[in-house]
């Protein structure tokens, strides 16, 4: 059984609904419905986690074999305005991490965005460290895992901040369009 491991805060844990609607269960069913029979997706979501403390956090999985690490944190460094050179060095030491621990390991980072409405250059900063991330470490891309999510009210929960089902299932579709193609 190969691993696929989903590293991510909130939007992957699926907060705020039953854990069958989040993203990486839903992958799941893409990979039973595919025949991928010998990849099992553990999710490990958490509500609130930054990119500092994934640094650490990450050190809990890394007795796992894993075959696919998706890493989609970032969200709440956005959110909270940390700089995005740190947001860049706790990125790039999960990545060195699971290369150092898994070495035949297939990478996807999630990027992520924040409104542009923010003043400043920091909106841009922050959009270009994932796809500058991605680059220099020749990893998977999703360039924005909320795509088409983000600001609409339908597809979120009352917070307007976490998709609900019915977006969960376009993180899904985001996620999927890069990982088919490492199966």
């Amino acid at each position: 059984m190969k691993n696929i491991l989903f590293f991510g805060d909130s939007l992957t844990a699926g907060y705020g609904l039953p854990a069958l609607q989040a993203y990486p269960t839903l992958i799941k069913e893409k990979l039973k419905e595919a025949n991928y029979t010998d990849y099992n997706v553990i999710n490990a979501g958490l509500s609130g986690d930054t990119t500092a403390s994934g640094v650490h956090r990450l050190d809990r999985w890394l007795n796992q074999d894993v075959a696919i690490f998706v890493l989609a944190l970032g969200a709440n460094d956005g959110l909270r305005g940390i700089p995005t050179r740190e947001t860049t060095i706790n990125l790039q030491e999960m990545l060195d991490k699971a290369r150092r621990t898994w070495p035949d390991v297939k990478i996807i980072l999630s990027g992520m965005e924040i409104p542009d409405i923010v003043p400043g250059r920091y909106a841009a900063e922050f959009r270009a460290l994932f796809r500058e991330l991605a680059i220099k470490n020749n990893v998977f891309f999703v360039p924005f895992l909320l795509e088409g999510v983000a600001g609409m009210r339908h597809l979120n929960l009352p917070d307007g901040v976490h998709p609900n089902a019915e977006g969960q299932k376009l993180l899904a579709k985001h996620t999927w369009a890069v990982l088919k193609d490492l199966l």
